[in-house]
C-alpha cells in the first residue's frame, strides 16, 4: 500500500522539476543546431550586449558555484562561443565575452526560447498567464528566501 503522506504528485516542486527538466531538454534540442545549450543561457544572457564579466561574476549571476562555471565556459571557449582577455585590473583574473560568432546567432536563440515559452502557455489567457507569473515570482522569491 502507497505511502499516504508522501505523495509527490500532488506537490508543486514535482511539478517545477519535470517542467524545467523537459524544457530543458527541449530547449537543448531547439537550440543546438546554433551551438547553443540552455545551461549556457545564464552567460549568454550576462554578455548578450558586449559585456565583459569575470567569472566569478558570471558565477554570481547564474547562481552557480565556481568549478561548475568555470567548466561551462571552457566548454563555452572550445565551442567559439566566448573568449578570454586579461583584466586589466587584475592580471591575474581574465574577463570573459562572447565572441562574434555567438553574438551573431543570439536573436535565432531568442526567437526559439520565446517560442518555447508560447507553446508551454498554450490555452492560458492572458489573465491566467499574469496570475501564473505573479504566483511563480513570489514561490521564486519564497525559495530564494530560504537559499539564505
Amino acid at each position: 500500500m502507497p505511502d499516504a503522506a508522501w505523495m509527490p504528485m500532488v506537490t508543486p516542486g514535482h511539478y517545477f522539476t519535470r517542467i524545467a527538466r523537459a524544457l530543458a531538454r527541449i530547449g537543448d534540442k531547439r537550440l543546438g543546431p546554433l551551438g547553443f545549450a540552455t545551461a549556457q543561457l545564464p552567460v549568454l544572457s550576462a554578455l548578450r550586449q558586449g559585456e565583459k564579466k569575470s567569472q566569478t561574476e558570471l558565477a554570481r549571476w547564474a547562481k552557480v558555484e565556481q568549478p561548475t562555471m568555470a567548466q561551462l565556459l571552457a566548454r563555452m571557449e572550445r565551442d567559439g562561443l566566448v573568449q578570454r582577455e586579461p583584466d586589466p585590473a587584475d592580471r591575474r583574473s581574465s574577463l570573459i565575452s562572447l565572441t562574434e560568432s555567438a553574438r551573431a546567432k543570439l536573436p535565432a536563440g531568442r526567437e526559439i526560447l520565446l517560442q518555447g515559452n508560447a507553446e508551454a502557455m498554450r490555452g492560458l489567457s492572458d489573465a491566467e498567464l499574469e496570475t501564473l507569473l505573479g504566483l511563480l515570482e513570489r514561490v521564486l522569491a519564497n525559495v530564494e528566501a530560504m537559499e539564505g
